[in-house]
């Protein structure tokens, strides 16, 4: 895999006059009782003006004889240093939906064409940290479609991106069995996976 090449060469602080897309703030607030406290977090500059989120993550389910199957990731990320399972995900572009992002980000990304079923309330990935924020579109894959049995990623060339699948019923089990691998796993991915098991155990 070209990723796994990937590796940090250096870290050291970001001036604000450097930053790109990213911009560290200070808030200033009141507590319940009245003491005035400030909080320090990152917020994203690229969000576009008329969005109420910066992104979306895509649950891409493929209907096979052998049961639901997931499309899964692999991209080294640098914060982390590591190549990180993740699900298909992108930003918003100007004047885009949720949805429309969705459907783009996964035919550029793993080549599949998807038809959006349903897209969830906004989700804030880390707000003790930051105001990123994302809305989760499920889509469905219909296999019998030319474009997807001839996939045709359309990457950046700062991409690197191995697209694999999981079966759904097996997804936790699979994100054990990768962190041992020495991965790193996306929460979005983790959270759905602990879901499905909840919701086996409970017979939900």
């Amino acid at each position: 895999m070209s990723e796994g090449k990937s590796k940090l060469i250096s870290s050291q602080p970001l001036l604000a006059s450097e930053a790109v897309w990213t911009k560290l703030v200070k808030k200033t607030y009141k507590d319940p009782n009245g003491v005035t406290r400030t909080w320090e977090s990152a917020e994203r500059t690229t969000r576009p003006k008329n969005s109420d989120i910066d992104g979306v993550g895509i649950v891409a389910i493929l209907e096979e004889e052998t049961g639901p199957k997931i499309v899964l990731q692999k991209q080294y990320r640098p914060p982390l240093d590591k190549i990180v399972i993740e699900l298909p995900a992108g930003l918003i572009d100007e004047g885009e939906t949720a949805e429309q992002a969705a459907v783009r980000e996964l035919k550029e990304e793993t080549g599949y064409v998807a038809e959006v079923l349903e897209t969830s309330p906004i989700m804030f990935n880390d707000p003790g940290f930051c105001n990123t924020n994302l809305r989760m579109v499920h889509v469905t894959v219909d296999m019998s479609l030319p474009a997807n049995q001839d996939l045709k990623p359309e990457l950046e060339d700062n991409e690197f991106i191995e697209v694999f699948l999981v079966k759904l019923a097996d997804l936790w089990d699979e994100c054990i069995k990768l962190e041992a691998e020495g991965y790193a796993i996306d929460a979005r991915i983790a959270n759905l996976a602990e879901g499905i098991e909840i919701a086996k155990k409970f017979k939900l």
